[in-house]
C-alpha cells in the first residue's frame, strides 16, 4: 500500500514538472519579507512601508517590513543576497548598497552586480543644497566663488560616509573646482542640527528634513540637485539654473531580488509594483515625503543601475573619495 502511494506521489510530481506548474504558481502564497537596509524613519523606510502596505492589500498576504541597518546598507542587502531565490525575501535598495559601496569598501560581503536582479524602480528624490546664514552666497555661482576665495574654510556635512550626500559633496567639489572638508554624521538629523548651529556650513540635504528650516529662514536653499525643480521647492532652482555646473544627483529606491529568482516571480513583482507606483494616491503620499513615484521597464531599470554604478566608480576614482 505504501509503495503504491509513493508511486502515485512520484507520478504526480512528474506531471507537475512536465506541465511547468510549481509551488509558486500562486505567488505569493505566504508572507513576504521586505528588507529595508536602513533604520526606521529614513527615506528608504518611508517608501518601503508605503509600498509594503499596498502590496499586502493587493496580494492578500502580509508583507513584513524588516529594518536591517548597518555598514552603509550592506548588512541588510547581504541578508537578501544570501536568502533563497524564491521571491519571499526582497530588498528595497538605495544607491549606496547597489551602486556606491562596492567602489568604496575594500571588502564587500556580496557582489551587487552578480547577486541581485533589479526588479522595479519605485521612487526618486532630489537633494537640496543648503547653507548656514553665515555663508554669504545667495546662489551656487556665489558659493563657488566664496569657496575658492578661502580653500578649506567651508565644511560640508553628510548623513554618513559613502552615501549619496557624501558623494554629492565630492562630485560638487570636483566639478566646481573647490576645496571643502567632509564632516560625516550618523544620519541626517544630527547633520541638520550642526548646520543650524553653524558647526558646518554646507549640506546636500534631503528635502523633507530641510524644508521646515528653509521656510523658517534658519538655513538658505541654494539649489536642488535634480534635473528639474522639486515640486516641494518650486522656487528653488536647480544647480545649473543657479549658476553652477552640470550637476545631477538624486536619491532613489528600487526593489531587488536574489539572483536565480524565477523569471515568472520577477515578472509578477515588476507588474504589481509598477501598478502601485502608477497610482495617484501613492504618488501623492510619496510627494508629501519629498519623493516622486517612478516606474520603468525592468530592462530600463537594469540599464539605469548599470549607468549609476559606472558613474560612481568614476567619481570615486577621480575624486579620491574615501570612507571616513
Amino acid at each position: 500500500m505504501q509503495s503504491k502511494i509513493f508511486h502515485a506521489v512520484a507520478v504526480a510530481g512528474l506531471v507537475l514538472s512536465a506541465t511547468g506548474v510549481h509551488a509558486d504558481a500562486a505567488y505569493p502564497s505566504k508572507p513576504v519579507r521586505l528588507i529595508i537596509p536602513f533604520a526606521p524613519g529614513g527615506a528608504t523606510d518611508v517608501v518601503g512601508r508605503a509600498l509594503g502596505q499596498r502590496l499586502s492589500v493587493m496580494w492578500g498576504q502580509q508583507v513584513i517590513v524588516e529594518n536591517r541597518a548597518g555598514a552603509g546598507g550592506n548588512i541588510g542587502a547581504d541578508v537578501v543576497a544570501k536568502s533563497a531565490p524564491d521571491g519571499y525575501t526582497i530588498l528595497l535598495a538605495s544607491p549606496a548598497e547597489i551602486t556606491i559601496n562596492s567602489h568604496l569598501y575594500p571588502k564587500m560581503p556580496f557582489d551587487p552586480a552578480k547577486d541581485f536582479v533589479p526588479v522595479a524602480k519605485v521612487a526618486t528624490a532630489p537633494l537640496v543644497l543648503v547653507v548656514h546664514p553665515s555663508v554669504k552666497a545667495k546662489n551656487v555661482s556665489e558659493l563657488i566663488a566664496e569657496a575658492k576665495a578661502a580653500p578649506g574654510k567651508l565644511n560640508y556635512a553628510s548623513s554618513g560616509s559613502g552615501g549619496p550626500q557624501h558623494l554629492a559633496g565630492e562630485q560638487f567639489k570636483m566639478v566646481a573646482g573647490v576645496d571643502m572638508l567632509h564632516v560625516p554624521y550618523k544620519g541626517g538629523a544630527p547633520a541638520i542640527a550642526d548646520l543650524l548651529g553653524g558647526q558646518v556650513q554646507v549640506f546636500f540635504a534631503g528635502v523633507p528634513p530641510a524644508l521646515p528650516h528653509i521656510k523658517a529662514g534658519k538655513i538658505r536653499a541654494l539649489a536642488a540637485t535634480s534635473a528639474k525643480r522639486s515640486p516641494l521647492l518650486p522656487d528653488v532652482p536647480t544647480v545649473r539654473e543657479s549658476g553652477g555646473p552640470d550637476f545631477v544627483v538624486e536619491n532613489w529606491q528600487g526593489i531587488f531580488v536574489p539572483a536565480g529568482t524565477p523569471k515568472d516571480i520577477v515578472s509578477k513583482l515588476h507588474t504589481d509594483i509598477t501598478e502601485i507606483t502608477a497610482r495617484k494616491e501613492f504618488a501623492e503620499n510619496l510627494l508629501a515625503q519629498g519623493a516622486e513615484a517612478t516606474g520603468s521597464t525592468q530592462q530600463a531599470f537594469q540599464a539605469f543601475v548599470d549607468a549609476e554604478s559606472r558613474k560612481y566608480a568614476e567619481l570615486v576614482r577621480k575624486s579620491g573619495a574615501k570612507l571616513d
